[in-house]
Parts: structure tokens; sequence; C-alpha cells
């Protein structure tokens, strides 16, 4: 080789290809850390969707950490462009200074490994993950009784206690059936299918540590008592202990002129959805 990308004498081709060995191993150690950071992520994913109540709470550590963890994901995925600019930088003078037919191929194979890396990217790695997370999460539901959205016109949305039977990854629907759909004498046990967003899992009876805390003022989505039906409510008063009844004050419930007070078991209050009518 006559000349390096800098214009220096004939062993300058043989620090360039140095060089650019030297960036490959970088950006390879980039992708390693990104990988390191998903598992991360996907983990918290999964605390989440086990109990997506969890994001409601006013403070939390967890969403902390997690916007941590995608600031960190940010920061590689730019270290990575500009390593991969480098190594274009260092490609693009190695080919006009006249590389040897082996030292091309080499930087043909390195090129190759260099477009993989920057197609997958991270956004694709974190939504496929996810994606994946949401789905074995909500297959894994079939037999559970889950709040869901059987019901919406212009005016309001109606929310029912029903069983999942089935959920169709391709679809992504799920198969519901309101086991008690009402009290007079037509009324039969009806099927639906729901799409995931209609649907939000109760917390585990048995497991009150996992439930998400609504504070005292907090508006929820919770059964009323003695039906199967979900209205929104507004918490109260405090819990000393996570396995306490709430005490809700039901919306459109007045009786003398007030709001009576009313206990509902932990295991079936959720979040209020966003945009809820009623």
């Amino acid at each position: 080789m006559s000349s390096s990308v800098g214009g220096g004498s004939a062993g300058g081709g043989g620090v360039d290809m140095v060089s650019l060995l030297e960036k490959a191993k970088d950006l390879d150690q980039l992708k390693k850390e990104q990988d390191e950071i998903v598992a991360d992520i996907n983990k918290i994913h999964k605390k989440l969707l086990a109990s997506p109540e969890m994001v409601d709470k006013p403070v939390d550590t967890i969403l902390l950490k997690l916007r941590g963890l995608y600031a960190r994901a940010k920061e590689l995925s730019e270290n990575e462009i500009s390593a991969s600019n480098a190594l274009i930088g260092l490609l693009d003078g190695l080919l006009q200074s006249g590389a040897s037919t082996a030292q091309k191929k080499k930087i043909e194979v390195g090129e190759q490994k260099k477009k993989r890396i920057k197609s997958d990217t991270d956004s694709a790695r974190f939504s496929a993950a996810s994606m994946r997370n949401q789905l074995d999460q909500a297959a894994s539901l079939k037999g559970e009784q889950v709040a869901a959205r059987v019901k919406s016109d212009d005016e309001k949305d109606e929310w029912f206690v029903v069983k999942v039977i089935h959920f169709d990854k391709e679809t992504k629907e799920y198969e519901v059936l309101d086991e008690e759909p009402g009290d007079d004498e037509e009324s039969t046990q009806k099927k639906y299918k729901l799409p995931m967003s209609y649907i939000i899992p109760f917390p585990k009876k048995g497991d009150p540590s996992s439930a998400p805390d609504f504070g005292q003022g907090r508006q929820v989505l919770a059964v009323y008592p003695g039906t199967t039906a979900l209205y929104r409510a507004t918490v109260a008063s405090h819990r000393k202990r996570k396995s306490d009844d709430y005490i809700l004050e039901f919306d459109d419930d007045e009786e003398d002129g007030a709001l009576p007070q009313r206990a509902v078991p932990f295991y079936r209050v959720v979040a209020l959805p966003e945009g809820h009518r009623q």
C-alpha cells in the first residue's frame, strides 16, 4: 500500500487496519452492553405486566429505574452511531488507498456486520420483546377472572367481571365469558371477543404485596358490592395493610344526600382507565 488514510508512508495501511479492528471491537462491546440493558428492561416489563396497576403509584422507584435504563439505552445507541461513523470513515480511507483483495474481503465482512448491527435498532428489540411478554402474560390469564369493558358507546363504558376462556396470539383477542349476565329469566351466559386494551387483570387474591396501593382521594375502578359490575369510585380513607379492604365512595351512589362508604376487597379494585366514561 503506497500511503495511509492520513497520507503517511507505505506502512500506514497496516495501522489503518488495526484502527478498523479496534473500532469493530468497540462496536461489539456496545452491542453487548445494549443486550444487557434490554434484559434488565424486559425484567421490569414483566413486573409491570404482572401488575399493570403499579404504574399508577404517585412515585414509583420501578418507573424511575426503567427511565434510567431507557436513558442508558439511548446513550448506547448514540455511541453506536458514532462508532459506526468512525468505521465508515476508516473503510472509505482504506478503499481509496487501494487495499489488497484480501483486505477488501475482510472489510466487506466487517461492513456487513456493521449493517446488521445498525439494522437491529434498540427500538425494534424493545418493542418485539415487550410484545412477546405481553402476549405471554395475556395467554397466562386463561381461567382467571378479569375486568372487561364489554360494552362501549358515545356516552359510557360498561365494565364487568368475566372469565378468560382463551387468548389468540395471532389476532391478539381474548375470548371471555360473562358468567352472571343478569337477573331476568332470558339472561344466559354470554361470550365476548375483546381486544387486549379492553381487559384489566385483577390483583392476585393470595398475594396482596404485589397489588397496587391506591391512596386516599384516588379514583379507581372497582366491583360494586353484591354485583359483577365495575364503577368509578374514590378511595375514602387510608389502609393500614395492603390486605385490608378499600373503603370507597362510588360515583352516582348517593343516599339521603350523601355518598355511602362501601368496603371492597383489594383484589376487586384496579386503576381507573384513561378516558373512562360513566
